[in-house]
């Protein structure tokens, strides 16, 4: 059965209203931005944003889950057999596109409700599984050292939210990972180079 015009513009209305949010939290913070700064963002009645989220953790969480299907939709599409530089390469592409708004999930991601966390972390698992297959496929050749997956993942992460969450520090101004990405993604892969 066709789509009805209604439906259609309901599906276009819940949309619009993510990527308002999208840009709202970025632009004010995850904890700090209100629905009703999301409606007036959207150009909608503050009640629309509750006819298509129930709640603003709900809408919150569907943000996050939108950001990162877009974020690891770019490690998928390395996932048949890309080397740990091109995984973490895509990692910091996908990351770099959404960067405020990923700083703001880095600096308040501990304050986030736990179903926006549990999404959280679901991304960081999908990057962490391609992290992993790529570097057991180059353990095993010699080409990066053994270490311990955890280790080599969190090393990684850590890295690049400390730049981020210091982002006014190292790059007043300007995006961090267009700054300094290159230049991190080299360090790392000398850390754990043979």
């Amino acid at each position: 059965m066709p789509e009805s015009q209604r439906q259609k513009q309901k599906k276009q209305t819940r949309k619009h209203l993510i990527t308002m949010a999208f840009n709202q939290l970025a632009k004010d913070g995850l904890i700090n931005t209100r629905t009703a700064d999301i409606a007036k963002a959207a150009g909608v009645s503050h009640g629309t944003v509750f006819a298509h989220f129930p709640t603003r953790d709900a809408l919150l969480t569907e943000v996050i889950n939108e950001f990162g299907a877009r974020v690891t939709r770019r490690l998928h599409e390395l996932a048949g057999g890309g080397s740990v530089h091109e995984i973490l390469e895509a990692h910091l592409k996908g990351l770099a596109e959404f960067e405020p708004f990923y700083t703001r999930l880095v600096r308040e991601g501990s304050l986030l409700p736990e179903s926006a966390r549990n999404t959280l972390i679901m991304i960081q698992s999908a990057v962490s599984f391609h992290l992993s297959q790529a570097a057991e496929r180059e353990m095993a050749a010699g080409i990066i050292r053994r270490l311990p997956m955890h280790l080599l993942f969190n090393t990684w992460i850590g890295l690049v939210h400390y730049y981020l969450a210091n982002g006014d520090l190292f790059s007043p101004g300007k995006p961090v990972l267009e700054r300094y990405g290159k230049e991190l993604l080299e360090h790392y892969l000398t850390l754990i180079t043979e």
